[in-house]
């Protein structure tokens, strides 16, 4: 695996790069340590803010750089979806005590109009890239580790979603199973399901077919809000939750 060093900068193979200002081939070897996907935007951006202000060392990765202004925070660009590149990117990573995959997008078609790449590219994001991540890092986390994936509301079904929440529905059943592959190790696995929230994907034109509607509420989910629940699942006071999917509507379940 070509390495370079420069100006506290690690490039790794093609189009990715890790920032440590310490050790050329590993990344943050500290005590207490997340690495959350889609750090760069939206509710994974969130969830690093909340998890550097609860005191973590955090590992962001996401296509883009992610702007942290923290001794605590690196930012690596990788695209979880070269499941090659990520698991390169994994292998420097010494040790972590909890994972959170975030990154996501949406891609909205009726039936009679669906389009299979949007399907496999919602899957190799939300799906694959989740198996990758958890996969390489499992034998890594400690006993009582964490694993929280960022599910949606829409898991259940949704006119105009199928694609979609098919990938999320999915999200439950591997973390169901993880969580009991992993419950005589005290480790927890949990989906965070929101429903619509304010982030830039909530805008994405790509999803015009299927505007977001408010919930009964009257306002749209916050990030910091589904980054409150992530970081309550990553606490002592959590440790007996697994295996759930904790739903976050503003009262569109109701």
């Amino acid at each position: 695996m070509p390495v370079g060093k420069g100006r506290g900068i690690i490039s790794v193979g093609v189009n990715m790069m890790i920032f440590d200002s310490n050790d050329e081939k590993t990344i943050l070897p500290a005590a207490k340590t997340a690495v959350v996907t889609g750090a760069s935007s939206g509710i994974g951006k969130a969830i690093v803010s909340r998890l550097l202000s609860d005191g973590w060392q955090v590992i962001g990765l996401s296509r883009t750089r992610a702007d942290e202004n923290s001794e605590n925070f690196r930012s690596v660009q990788v695209d979880l979806s070269n499941f090659d590149q990520l698991k390169q990117v994994l292998a420097c990573i010494p040790k972590v005590d909890a994972i959170i995959h975030a990154a996501g997008f949406m891609r909205t078609a009726p039936l009679g109009a669906l389009i299979l790449a949007d399907s496999a590219a919602m899957w190799a994001l939300h799906i694959g890239a989740a198996e990758v991540l958890v996969d390489q890092l499992v034998s890594k986390l400690p006993m009582g580790g964490r694993i929280v994936l960022i599910g949606s509301r829409t898991s259940a079904g949704a006119a105009g979603r199928s694609q979609y929440a098919a990938t999320k529905a999915a999200l439950l059943g591997m973390a169901r199973s993880w969580a009991a592959e992993l419950v005589s190790r005290q480790i927890t696995v949990n989906v965070v399901a929101p429903g619509a929230t304010e982030t830039p994907m909530l805008l994405d034109p790509n999803r015009e077919g299927t505007p977001p509607k408010k919930p009964p509420m009257g306002r749209f989910i916050q990030p910091e809000e589904v980054a409150g629940l992530a970081s309550f699942l990553l606490g002592p006071d959590a440790g007996a939750i697994t295996g759930q999917q904790i739903v976050v509507c503003g009262g569109g379940s109701l």
